[in-house]
């Protein structure tokens, strides 16, 4: 099974595989200080403590194994500033990719360059014929990255239980085809 580069050089900032427990602490750092701009849209966030790091990253390198999923650090400088990642789709041949930033890394367009560089690093992959992001309706930021790059908005749904608390409870869905293969 073919895998990502486990580096992807964006300029001034770094896509990283996460190293597992070696990245416990910054990674744990980075989550704990972008709690407050992560739990009105991230259910998961909720649920933040030094288990639920060690879990993810313990889950990054057994499913970076298994092409379940790829999980990277957005790195500047060497630290970590954000989190994307890219995962199986429920049908054969695509992908899903999410993204957050630090607080204090949003506004310069850095999440839209690291979603580019995963969809260039994700249409390298022999079996990936097209990419989605879901996010919730509500979520304008979110909204903005699939626009800019290209995405067709796919369909609407109810979002599954739990719903963020800044959430609509409704998933919005955009996809983007692989250029050069038939949709």
């Amino acid at each position: 099974m073919a895998r990502p580069r486990q580096l992807i050089e964006c300029g001034d900032f770094v896509l990283r595989r996460w190293r597992g427990q070696e990245d416990f602490a910054p990674a744990f750092t980075l989550i704990e200080e972008s709690l407050e701009h992560l739990l009105p849209w991230e259910p998961w966030a909720a649920g933040h403590s030094e288990e639920s790091t060690r879990t993810l990253l313990a889950n990054s390198e057994s499913k970076w194994a298994t092409g379940e999923v790829f999980n990277y650090a957005i790195t500047q400088d060497g630290v970590p500033i954000g989190m994307c990642q890219s995962y199986r789709a429920p049908e054969p041949r695509g992908r899903c990719l999410g993204y957050w930033l630090h607080p204090a890394a949003t506004g310069r367009g850095i999440a839209t360059r690291a979603a580019a560089a995963l969809v260039a690093e994700m249409f390298t992959l022999p079996d990936v014929e097209y990419l989605e992001i879901t996010h919730d309706s509500a979520n304008v930021s979110s909204a903005a990255i699939p626009r800019r790059l290209g995405f067709t908005e796919l369909h609407s749904e109810p979002a599954p239980a739990p719903v963020a608390p800044a959430g609509s409870g409704l998933n919005v869905t955009w996809r983007l085809y692989h250029p050069t293969r038939p949709a």
